[in-house]
């Protein structure tokens, strides 16, 4: 591992690389933070992807790729005279201190269990000079729904809106399950599409209250799908035909090999 030297060594290494790109590759020096907004979502995928394959090269690489465009943002804020790096990283700081006063402030050193500062993250948060005006408002209407939902969720729970037992939470989802039967039977596409929507959030509310994050559960999942519906396709083609030669008897058979194989 590296020393605290050579990590202000390597980050003082990344700001003279923007440096040069900026000003001498016409490429970098013709974007925005418009046009790179993009590309750092890709970024953060691609990131998230290796953690969940507990690929700790690639975690590595990712991280330094992510770092690159916050440097790259921070450098065009510079240009425009509205803020550099250190403004980014002194407010950040200062946004921790300010969260942790079991560390930082006149309670450090005294014992505090990680399920008291989760408990109280929120109202510590509301705090804050330049806090969000409300406990939700700091979330963004760009995030993906099903991360939307969990922060929403996470926020209640830090103001104490929460179910008293996780096992009152089946009865939210059966609630929602039911009524989403009564919106398919009226055939409302708005109510059909209102009630789904319900039910996918009583169902992530119900993961996160058992400790699973409903992510990387999906994800999961979605790889499971992948791999099994990739067998079936092999197997069909082997044989010479087409998936739609096969009826769905002949499909299940095939698939249900693939879940033998453990695939």
């Amino acid at each position: 591992m590296h020393t605290k030297e050579e990590k202000l060594a390597a980050f003082g290494r990344l700001l003279d690389t923007m440096d040069a790109l900026r000003e001498k590759c016409p490429w970098n020096a013709a974007q925005t933070m418009e046009s790179i907004r993009p590309m750092t979502e890709e970024e953060v995928y691609e990131l998230s992807d290796v953690i969940l394959k507990g690929d700790r090269p690639g975690t590595a690489k990712e991280i330094g790729d992510l770092l690159y465009h916050l440097v790259f943002y921070a450098r065009i804020a510079q240009e425009e005279g509205s803020f550099d790096i250190a403004d980014s990283l002194d407010k950040v700081v200062d946004k921790m201190v300010f969260r942790h006063p079991h560390v930082f402030g006149p309670d450090a050193g005294k014992p505090t269990s990680a399920k008291e500062i989760a408990d109280t993250w929120e109202l510590v948060k509301a705090k804050e000079k330049d806090g969000n005006k409300t406990v939700l408002s700091g979330i963004p209407d760009a995030m993906p729904a099903l991360l939307k939902a969990l922060s929403m969720q996470e926020k209640a729970r830090g103001c104490g809106f929460d179910w008293e037992r996780k096992e009152d939470v089946w009865e939210k989802v059966s609630e929602e399950l039911g009524e989403v039967g009564e919106a398919c039977r009226e055939q409302d596409p708005r109510h059909m599409e209102e009630e789904f929507g319900d039910l996918l959030f009583a169902v992530i509310n119900a993961a996160r209250l058992y400790g699973v994050d409903p992510e990387a559960a999906l994800s999961g999942s979605c790889s499971k799908f992948r791999r099994r519906f990739t067998y079936l396709e092999e197997q069909t083609l082997r044989k010479g035909r087409k998936l739609t030669d096969l009826t769905l008897a002949e499909m299940d058979a095939i698939w249900d090999e693939a879940k033998a194989k453990g695939l």
